[in-house]
């Protein structure tokens, strides 16, 4: 796996300065995700800088759930976040969750009261939040926030036994409530909540805060460069703060860069929750999520993942990534290893009247001419066959160069074709054309000489296998207002289902085959509804796009 990046970043440049200087011997980094929903694409940028850049180096990545909220964490999710994760083509050196710490925290959370740097306070959650300030405003100091120590110490292990109710005590940091920074106005460090945790099960019913656990995480592993997303900068003198006053005997440092943003794409864990909840979706893998389960399903490759946020880089700065630039990425991979094959979306039968009946003829096509070491393959090819409906129009727009009446095609790989006559049903909608071809006009033949403008697909009737095919657009509209409620933005065409026919050639298509459909795109087998009776394929991406790399200025 090629994890080098093209240029310097400050990570980079940060992590070789403290080598050089000898500050660390080795470099450790970790990604740490809260097992509260399945990954998605943004965290497909910090997995590739966390493992990436230690790799680069020599050093070591560890995974770790940082599972402090049994209320919204679960075992499905911890199982979902490590097959992602290698699945992504990364392996991590320490698995590990922040709830083996829990003893150790509990531990240094009494030192801090000792030293009188914490103290348990009777405040309401919303008491605590309106006592914090704004940000021209100080905070107000607790009522409880001069507590002895011996008081503190009490009431801290009594909360540990479990005589209070949720929400009756929380241990706050003793900081400054009129600090410019509202994270070091007092912070709560420990709350109770009498719930099961996947991992500890009923052994604790009080639970340390994110902000409080995972520095002390990082110390505790040996974690030398803390990789996060910008949001949490504004946190980064709490976590030095935690780790300086709790005495880690390693002290790990923290740095940010930007998160990963894609256009028209829900990227909020909470909003997916909601789609996964409401039954918007189906579930968490659904092939219009931005999940990477979603992304996998759909046909998108880790290699096509990992070439997209290389290109990212790390950058101090976020802003939003052109959903279409993930799109080149497939299209550049699949490119090479997709097989062509032809399939018909929406059907539309020809009857070639003057081609022998009951005659099948083989054809010998490439698998992918990019790449012709993949060999060959044969299709039959008969008197009956289905084309798309598209391409097909009885009265055309000028410089429409496909089929109507008269006019003259070559179905590809086969044989040039005229349409002579259109059959209609009592609607008057066409359902049938009748044709005639050039038995001269073989593919490979040099076609007699002939030239026609238009080369449509087709599949042989006699042997074609029905499938669904299931095309899929962004589920955001694209006019649509952030400000605008969640529900409105929702794309009603997200999600399009056709029935129709694929060729004999894909009827032992397995799940996650990848397949490029000619002249329509890149699709993938789904494994998840694919039948032994029914094949489901998932438009991964169309082949044509308006996206345009830039190229580097001279």
């Amino acid at each position: 796996m090629d994890n080098t990046s093209s240029s310097s970043d400050f990570i980079r440049e940060t992590i070789s300065e403290d080598l050089k200087a000898g500050r660390v011997e080795a470099v450790v980094t970790r990604f740490p995700p809260e097992p509260n929903g399945y990954l998605h694409i943004g965290h497909a940028k910090s997995i590739y800088i966390n493992f990436g850049v230690a790799d680069e180096y020599g050093g070591k990545t560890n995974l770790r759930f940082d599972d402090t909220n049994p209320l919204k964490e679960d075992a499905e999710y911890v199982n979902a976040i490590k097959e992602d994760v290698a699945w992504l083509g990364y392996e991590w050196d320490g698995l590990y969750f922040a709830s083996d710490y829990f003893e150790e925290m509990y531990r240094r959370a009494v030192l801090l009261i000792k030293k009188g740097k914490a103290y348990v306070d009777d405040q309401s959650a919303d008491e605590v939040r309106e006592s914090r300030g704004t940000l021209t405003e100080a905070g107000k100091n607790s009522p409880f926030r001069d507590r002895t120590v011996e008081e503190n110490l009490d009431l801290f292990e009594r909360m540990r036994k479990g005589e209070f109710e949720d929400g009756q005590k929380v241990l706050r940091a003793k900081i400054d409530m009129a600090s410019p920074n509202l994270n070091l106005r007092d912070p709560v460090l420990y709350r109770i909540s009498h719930a099961v945790h996947h991992n500890t099960g009923d052994k604790w019913c009080i639970y340390p805060m994110y902000a409080y656990a995972h520095p002390l995480e990082d110390a505790i592993e040996g974690v030398t460069h803390s990789l996060c997303t910008l949001e949490f900068k504004d946190q980064r003198p709490l976590y030095d703060w935690v780790v300086s006053e709790c005495e880690m005997p390693h002290v790990p440092h923290q740095y940010e860069f930007g998160r990963l943003n894609l256009s028209n794409t829900i990227m909020s864990k909470r909003y997916l929750k909601k789609l996964v909840d409401d039954k918007l979706v189906d579930g968490w893998d659904d092939p219009r999520m931005p999940t990477i389960s979603g992304l996998r399903r759909r046909g998108f490759t880790p290699e096509a993942i990992r070439s997209f946020v290389k290109e990212l880089g790390i950058t101090v700065a976020g802003g939003e990534v052109d959903y279409k630039l993930l799109e080149h990425h497939a299209r550049q991979d699949l490119n090479l290893r997709a097989p062509r094959t032809m399939a018909v979306i929406r059907p539309l039968k020809v009857v070639i009247t003057n081609y022998p009946e009951g005659q099948v003829e083989w054809l010998e096509v490439k698998l992918n001419p990019e790449v012709p070491e993949m060999g060959t393959t044969k299709i039959p090819f008969s008197r009956e066959v289905y084309i798309e409906q598209e391409d097909f129009m009885e009265v055309p727009p000028p410089k429409y160069h496909r089929l109507y009446p008269g006019n003259e095609v070559r179905l590809k790989d086969a044989y040039f074709v005229t349409c002579h006559e259109v059959i209609k049903d009592d609607e008057g909608t066409v359902v049938e054309l009748h044709c005639t071809y050039d038995p001269e006009t073989k593919s490979g033949s040099g076609f007699n000489g002939r030239k026609v403008k238009g080369t449509i697909h087709w599949v042989s009737c006699e042997s074609a296998i029905p499938a669904e095919i299931r095309l899929y657009e962004a589920m955001l509209r694209e006019d649509s207002d952030a400000d605008t409620a969640f529900e409105e933005r929702m794309n009603p065409d997200s999600l399009k289902i056709e029935h129709g026919y694929i060729g004999v050639d894909l009827k032992d298509a397995q799940p996650q085959e990848k397949f490029q459909f000619v002249r329509q795109g890149y699709f993938n087998v789904d494994p998840k509804d694919t039948t032994q009776s029914q094949k489901v394929f998932n438009l991964i991406v169309s082949l044509k796009s308006s996206f345009k790399i830039e190229q580097p200025k001279s």
